[in-house]
C-alpha cells in the first residue's frame, strides 16, 4: 500500500489512455468496489465484500482482478483519472494564465478533499494513503511536480508567463504547498472556502509567475 498513491498518479499521468473501456462485469466490479471502499475503508472490506455487493461470484471478481491489492490499485487509479480530467475542465474555463494558477490550485484541493473515496480515506484511514505521499522518497511529489511544470512550460510556450520564470521551482513549491494543505488540517485558512482559497493563491502563488 505505500507506493498505491505514487503509482496510480504515474500511471494517469504518463499513461492518460492506459485503462482503456471496461467489460459490463469490470465496471460493476469497479463501481462495487468504490462503494465499499467509501463506506467501510479499504482495510475492512474483503473481495467477498466487493463480490456480493457487484452481485458476482468471488471466483469472478478473483478473474478480473488476482487480488485486493491489484482491486485497490484500479478503483485509486480511476479517481485519479477523474480528478486530473475535473483539473483539466477547471482550468480551461480561466482566460488569463493567473487565472488558470488559481483555478487550479483551488481544484487540486477541492477535487481531492471531496472525493468520496480520496479524501475520506485521508480523513478515515489516513495511514493508508498518506505514507504514499511522505514514505516513498518524494516520488508521488514528484510525479505531480512534473505535471504541473508541464502546465507551467506551456504557458511559456505561449507566451502567457515570462520564459524566465523557473517553473521547475514554481511547480516544486505549488505541489509542496497543495500536499501540505491536504496532509495536515489548516487552524488558520478554511479550506472549505473556495473565495478563500482563491485569494489566498492570487496573494501568493499568482507572484510566483513573475521573472
Amino acid at each position: 500500500m505505500e507506493s498505491l498513491l505514487g503509482r496510480a498518479l504515474a500511471e494517469v499521468l504518463e499513461q492518460p489512455d492506459a485503462d482503456g473501456a471496461h467489460d459490463e462485469v469490470t465496471t460493476r466490479l469497479l463501481d462495487a468496489a468504490f462503494d465499499q471502499f467509501c463506506r467501510m475503508g479499504i482495510r475492512r472490506s474483503t473481495m467477498e465484500d466487493v463480490a456480493r455487493r457487484a452481485g458476482v461470484s468471488r471466483i469472478t471478481a478473483y478473474r478480473r482482478f488476482t487480488n485486493k491489492d491489484a482491486l485497490v490499485a484500479q478503483v485509486v487509479r480511476r479517481e485519479f483519472r477523474r480528478y486530473f480530467d475535473q483539473f483539466l475542465i477547471d482550468i480551461s474555463e480561466a482566460r488569463t494564465a493567473a487565472d488558470r494558477v488559481v483555478a487550479g490550485f483551488v481544484s487540486s484541493l477541492q477535487v481531492i478533499r471531496r472525493n468520496p473515496l480520496i479524501g475520506g480515506l485521508m480523513a478515515v484511514e489516513p495511514d493508508v494513503l498518506l505514507p504514499s505521499m511522505i514514505g516513498d522518497g518524494g516520488q508521488t511529489l514528484s510525479t505531480v511536480q512534473r505535471f504541473v511544470a508541464g502546465q507551467l512550460r506551456r504557458e511559456q510556450a505561449t507566451g502567457h508567463i515570462s520564459a524566465e520564470v523557473d517553473v521547475e521551482v514554481v511547480a516544486e513549491l505549488m505541489t509542496r504547498l497543495c500536499a501540505s494543505f491536504l496532509v495536515i488540517p489548516s487552524h488558520v485558512i478554511d479550506l472549505d472556502d473556495d473565495e478563500q482559497l482563491r485569494a489566498l493563491a492570487r496573494r501568493f502563488i499568482v507572484p510566483m509567475l513573475e521573472p
